[in-house]
């Protein structure tokens, strides 16, 4: 775990976020060499600007929060993300349709944003584990890499509940190597990341990884 910020994507998606957070936000990511910023799509031109002479990533979200867009219209965000700069896009499945065990829609949803992404961007899929049974975790992550898709990931953040050590573990254990698998939702210290990764996360989503990496540094230092 000697690399805890590399597996970070510094988050922050709140509706109400302004330039001068995304600017800091930003900043702290090339301080502490996290793998991405995670930000609304507004803002993705603007990041990839800002972080066009670093190694960190611009991670936006397709679909974001509720999942209920039309893939026609996922797909139409993914290749504007990219336009404007994301290496990364994390897209929310069709919830409902999974519910109501269309799964030829769930996988075509995942699809169409995978073939939008077309190789130029990492696709995370995002199930909302929270809203699902274990069976129905079970079933989107393999129709995930069945789809194409480069990671499964727990949530939003912005439902019900987040990540939790049993949900990575079940992704893990249904995808196995082929797939990253991206813990996101309540992750707000180091002690809740090792958890995490203890568990099989190969990626965390979190708003705290300033606080983390700052717990990285003071226990380090007995």
């Amino acid at each position: 775990m000697s690399n805890l910020a590399g597996m970070i994507d510094h988050t922050l998606l709140r509706a109400d976020a302004t330039r001068a957070e995304i600017s800091q936000l930003i900043e702290e990511a090339k301080q502490y060499k996290f793998a991405s910023v995670c930000v609304n799509p507004t803002w993705v031109s603007y990041a990839a600007k800002q972080l066009a002479d670093s190694e960190v990533k611009v991670c936006t979200v397709i679909g974001f929060p509720l999942g209920a867009s039309t893939s026609a219209t996922k797909a139409f965000e993914t290749k504007d993300a990219i336009a404007g700069g994301a290496g990364e896009v994390d897209m929310v499945i069709n919830i409902g349709a999974l519910k109501d065990g269309e799964l030829d829609t769930v996988e075509q949803d995942i699809r169409a944003v995978v073939e939008a992404a077309a190789g130029q961007a990492t696709v995370k899929v995002i199930i909302e584990t929270c809203l699902l049974t274990d069976e129905q975790k079970q079933t989107v992550s393999a129709l995930a890499a069945k789809a194409g898709a480069d990671f499964v990931k727990t949530s939003t953040g912005f439902s019900t509940g987040g990540a939790t050590a049993d949900d990575v573990a079940l992704m893990r254990k249904t995808v196995g190597d082929k797939l990253g698998v991206k813990a996101s939702g309540g992750i707000r210290s180091r002690e809740d990341m090792e958890q995490m990764i203890t568990a099989g996360a190969s990626r965390i989503g979190a708003s705290s990884g300033v606080k983390i990496m700052q717990g990285e540094q003071s226990s380090s230092s007995y």
